[in-house]
């Protein structure tokens, strides 16, 4: 049982009205990962205008029942990755809950995924709250960065390059037996991972909300330009749930 029910209208597919997220989701399965490297989804917020930032942060672009679809993709992942501009912006909390850790170690997987921070070259706050816990967490890092070891319980990956390459990161997080990465950005991040074509589920809420600000998108220009700019990376719509005037979308990237 979920913490709260939220009730939710299923638009896509297999229309029903009025039905328990919990419920809603319970069918909820990833495909197999692309050969050689760990399937890799991105889970982010946006108003309508797409901005994913209010004063730097997600916090505030969807309600309560956005923040139990978090838990429940996150249930799903061998790990969940996100930023150091994300922890220092607003903090981590990549677990998934008393009841979902539960239901995780009945099916014979660990309480919560893999935590994965990526940094490249900044400080990391070392004593931020992601380091405490007993679930495994990988810190990433770029070769040049000056932190010398992680806190106890933390992996420390130091990356050949400034910033951390992802072929090389999915490689690592192969090596270590992980199949599935949910990204939580940010927006950079996503880029990252975009531009090497390495992204193959987007889950997008759509907070009921306007900004008209000049806020980071859920993926930020890639620099140097896109790869896709002339040609589109085509996607298939999964599914579409909505909650009061939000709406949680799920889309499979193509090719």
């Amino acid at each position: 049982m979920s913490d709260a029910a939220h009730r939710v209208d299923r638009l896509w597919p297999e229309p029903a009205a009025d039905i328990d997220l919990d419920e809603a989701m319970a069918g909820f399965a990833l495909p197999d990962p692309p050969a050689g490297r760990p399937l890799v989804a991105v889970n982010m917020v946006t108003s309508i205008d797409g901005r994913a930032q209010i004063k730097g942060t997600a916090e505030g672009l969807a309600g309560r029942a956005d923040r139990r679809l978090m838990r429940l993709y996150r249930a799903s992942f061998d790990a969940v990755g996100s930023g150091a501009g994300t922890l220092r912006a607003a903090g981590l909390w990549l677990r998934v809950g008393n009841d979902l850790a539960a239901r995780r170690a009945a099916a014979g997987r660990p309480p919560n995924p893999t935590g994965v921070l990526i940094a490249g070259s900044d400080p990391v706050p070392t004593d931020a709250d992601w380091f405490t816990g007993d679930e495994p967490r990988i810190l990433v890092v770029g070769r040049d960065n000056r932190i010398e070891s992680a806190p106890e319980g933390t992996e420390l990956l130091r990356a050949p390059d400034d910033r951390p390459d992802p072929r090389w990161l999915l490689a690592q997080l192969a090596e270590r037996g992980i199949g599935s990465l949910l990204l939580e950005g940010g927006p950079h991040i996503n880029a990252a991972f975009l531009e090497h074509g390495l992204i193959d589920e987007l889950y997008w809420t759509i907070g009921a909300n306007l900004l008209g600000t000049d806020a980071l998108q859920m993926i930020a220009p890639i620099a140097g330009g896109s790869p896709y700019a002339a040609e589109p990376r085509p996607a298939r719509l999964v599914s579409v749930l909505r909650h009061g005037d939000e709406l949680f979308v799920r889309y499979r990237l193509n090719g």
